[in-house]
């Protein structure tokens, strides 16, 4: 339960690195950040960090980019995005078992893929654009960003796995 809450932290720390672009989705690294939160906490843990996210920014704490919280933001055209990570991280801790490299990394997609989804879904209903147009707004300029750093969130799991369990530990 203490590294759900340390993670959510993580998640919150890494949504202030944000640069703002004009359709109102900043560049973050929050996508690594849940990555990385799903690969070393797995599915119960993974999605407890960010459901602990979620409702913190919900009552009030910034914890969203630029210092943003409230529901206001779960509604407005970035919020599709911030409910997209709890699938993401139930994703990536799906992948936390799995010994193939191949399919940690699948899983990890497939959650960065759902993540987006539920991004373009409601920036397209808010801004009432369409699904297409919105995805090359809000999703494609992102996504070469968002695949490296979830391969790289994937890699860094892997490597702190091992560290922790050569010192006869478990995460």
């Amino acid at each position: 339960m203490a590294l759900s809450g340390i993670f959510a932290a993580l998640v919150a720390v890494c949504s202030q690195v944000s640069i703002p672009l004009p359709s109102g989705v900043p560049i973050t690294l929050q996508t690594a950040a849940v990555a990385l939160t799903g690969y070393m906490l797995g599915v119960p843990g993974g999605v407890a960090a960010l459901a602990v996210y979620i409702i913190l920014g919900a009552a009030g704490v910034p914890v969203f980019s630029n210092l943003g919280a409230g529901f206001g933001v779960l509604l407005g055209k970035t919020g599709g995005f911030i409910f997209g990570f709890v699938p993401m991280a139930a994703l990536c801790g799906l992948a936390a078992g799995r010994r193939s490299f191949a399919a940690r990394i699948a899983l990890g997609m497939g959650g960065l893929l759902v993540c987006h989804a539920f991004g373009v879904l409601q920036f397209a209903f808010l801004t009432g654009s369409g699904v297409v147009a919105s995805a090359m707004l809000v999703s494609v300029p992102y996504l070469l960003k968002d695949v490296l750093s979830t391969f790289a969130a994937c890699i860094i799991a892997d490597r702190v796995r091992r560290a922790v369990s050569a010192r006869g530990a478990e995460i």
